[in-house]
């Protein structure tokens, strides 16, 4: 089951205000969703962003995939940041020296 960090729409016409859920990636945007970390509400003056720390760094630990609007929401919060220290650092990839010709292949591209 792959699980996604996104936004869970609500409120009436025109004046949406949004869930910021954990879900199963294949459950539809209102439906269900294993759990509620936070709320976004976009049409404040400024925005409200609150999201439970501890709960979003605790599912991002176990694999649980942001969607890009979550993810901006997560790097104003400063969430993100914490989460990426957290990650190893990867290591650097090692350049492959190119590859020699074989003899035979030589041979052909001679003739």
């Amino acid at each position: 089951m792959t699980t996604r960090i996104r936004l869970m729409r609500m409120g009436a016409k025109k004046r949406p205000f949004y869930r910021v859920v954990v879900a199963d990636q294949r459950s539809p945007r209102d439906g269900r969703f294993i759990e509620n970390i936070g709320k976004y509400h976009p049409l404040e003056d400024p925005s409200v962003i609150d999201i439970d720390e501890e709960r979003a760094l605790d599912w991002l630990r176990k694999g649980a995939q942001p969607s890009q609007a979550v993810q901006v929401l997560l790097t104003k919060g400063g969430i993100w940041e914490k989460f990426e220290a957290e990650r190893p650092a990867k290591p650097a990839k090692k350049e492959k020296p190119p590859k020699k010709a074989k003899p035979a292949e030589a041979n052909k591209a001679a003739r």
